[in-house]
């Protein structure tokens, strides 16, 4: 098969050719286009949601973290954003952070074999794919690729041709070979894929600060409630943005596929598996999957009685939940939430009073005395308008043990009486990293679970609607004949 080559702004002439020859034509122009779509893998990227939201972060974030379960898209989204930074080659829907330079940056994985096998084969292929260029970054834009010694196809730096004409560096980095192999570099970025010890993050944020650069984090929370998670999830430094993507954030999987996936797992790892979620293992005091005890928003009907409770705080957050109790089947709501550090009482009772003039559950930690007013402090959140209940939160026969209130929301959560109204993310934030030490609750970073407490253990002092009318307007309501309904009585 001849083809003669076309004269300027002629096109080829294919009338010659045989059917055999046009099939084997189209078979050879279809593979190379494969060919050249292989080498290109930039252009054909097409993120999810949540790999935009985590993108977009970048421009205003100086730390990201991308944790999601296994097998969902969070080290290709990293490996696709080093290569536009790389390259300046960013597309027209780029929402996050540009350079119009060259950059420097490293990549990094726990060890050297695991860097080898995921953030270098994102950015540069595998060898029997193709070689070199078969991964995020382009083939033409590769100008060299030093090799790393010591391991078997292992790379330390790439260089990479950036369309202002300059060179961008990419180096690859571990985390075992310890804290001091990362000092000295000023950098654009740092990619960790995989969680990185907290020294080993710290070292690698400094090296961005010359530069105003950023870190960004791709993982699987297996490590559970690390330092670095905390970070994110708790701390949450002006600088920091966190993306969760769960399983049901992508569209590669089938709904069958996804059952599937999740039955292989642990039970009490798929939800860090499947969910970015981090894993506390058997230390979860609440070893219950969201989907358990989350439930949409509902209107309250106005029989249900409704109760508040507060868990007072300064340095750690003041927290307010409010409950809705259907005493017919015995089912409490968490309905609301309110979690603020540093809120006075004025600023708190200013935040929840428009929930309404429901009665208020209170721990003993009420009855402390202000140094300057002399006031109680439960009487402070009174004085600013809460219907602050006389006592502390109780259990109906006096006490008011922690344990014990665990074991009733335990089994509230196991029975189906106890339901959360599935948009409190801060909520279920709490919920899913609720553990214990050594046999001992971790009293931190429990805000709203510990004012649920309160209100669950003094729901017998809830109040419907009805219940909070003036005397004579509920004799009037119930008795229209009542002489009393207009005395007053």
């Amino acid at each position: 098969m001849m083809l003669e080559s076309p004269t300027a702004n002629a096109s080829p002439d294919f009338s010659s050719l045989s059917i055999d020859d046009l099939k084997s034509l189209r078979a050879h122009l279809q593979t190379e286009i494969k060919t050249a779509r292989n080498y290109e893998k930039l252009i054909d990227y097409k993120p999810y949601p949540k790999q935009i939201e985590f993108h977009a972060a970048g421009a205003e974030y100086r730390e990201r973290l991308l944790r999601a379960g296994n097998q969902l898209g969070k080290t290709l989204a990293a490996g696709m954003e080093v290569a536009m930074h790389a390259t300046g080659r960013y597309p027209s829907w780029w929402p996050g952070r540009r350079w119009d330079r060259p950059v420097v940056g490293w990549a990094a994985g726990i060890t050297g074999e695991s860097t080898r096998d995921n953030p270098q084969r994102i950015l540069l292929g595998r060898a029997e794919e193709g070689g070199y260029g078969t991964g995020t970054l382009p083939k033409e834009c590769i100008v060299n690729v030093s090799s790393s010694r010591g391991m078997a196809n292992a790379v330390d730096t790439i260089q990479v041709r950036h369309i202002s004409g300059g060179t961008s560096q990419i180096a690859f980095k571990t985390y075992e070979k310890g804290r001091e192999k990362w000092q000295g570099e000023t950098l654009d970025f740092v990619w960790f894929d995989e969680e990185p010890p907290q020294d080993i993050y710290i070292e690698g944020l400094t090296r961005t600060m010359a530069t105003g650069g950023m870190v960004f984090i791709t993982f699987t929370p297996l490590l559970g409630m690390s330092d670095v998670v905390t970070r994110f999830l708790i701390e949450k430094p002006i600088s920091t943005y966190d993306v969760q993507m769960t399983i049901d954030d992508v569209e590669h999987y089938t709904p069958a596929q996804k059952e599937a996936i999740i039955a292989g797992w642990p039970a009490h790892e798929r939800e860090a598996r499947a969910k970015g979620i981090p894993h506390l293992g058997s230390g979860r005091v609440f070893p219950f999957l969201e989907d358990s005890i989350k439930c949409p928003s509902m209107p309250i009907p106005e029989h249900w009685p409704r109760i508040g409770g507060i868990d007072f705080g300064w340095d750690h957050p003041s927290a307010g939940v409010l409950l809705a109790w259907d005493r017919d089947s015995d089912v409490l709501y968490v309905t609301t939430a309110y979690r603020a550090s540093q809120n006075t009482p004025v600023m708190f009772s200013a935040a929840v009073k428009p929930w309404g003039p429901w009665p208020w559950a209170w721990p003993h930690d009420g009855l402390q005395h202000d140094k300057g007013s002399g006031d109680q402090l439960a009487k402070q959140y009174k004085d600013c308008g809460l219907n602050m209940l006389p006592e502390r939160a109780t259990f109906e026969d006096g006490t008011n043990g922690l344990e014990a209130g665990i074991a009733e929301m335990y089994d509230r959560m196991q029975t189906g009486r106890l339901k959360v109204f599935a948009h409190l993310l801060d909520w279920f934030q709490e919920f899913n990293m609720y553990h214990r030490e050594d046999g001992q609750i971790v009293k931190l970073r429990d805000d709203l679970l510990s004012a649920t407490r309160y209100a669950m253990m003094m729901k017998r002092f809830a109040k419907t609607r009805q219940d909070l009318k003036p005397r004579r307007e509920r004799v009037a309501l119930e008795h229209p004949s009542s002489p009393n309904a207009w005395m007053g009585i």
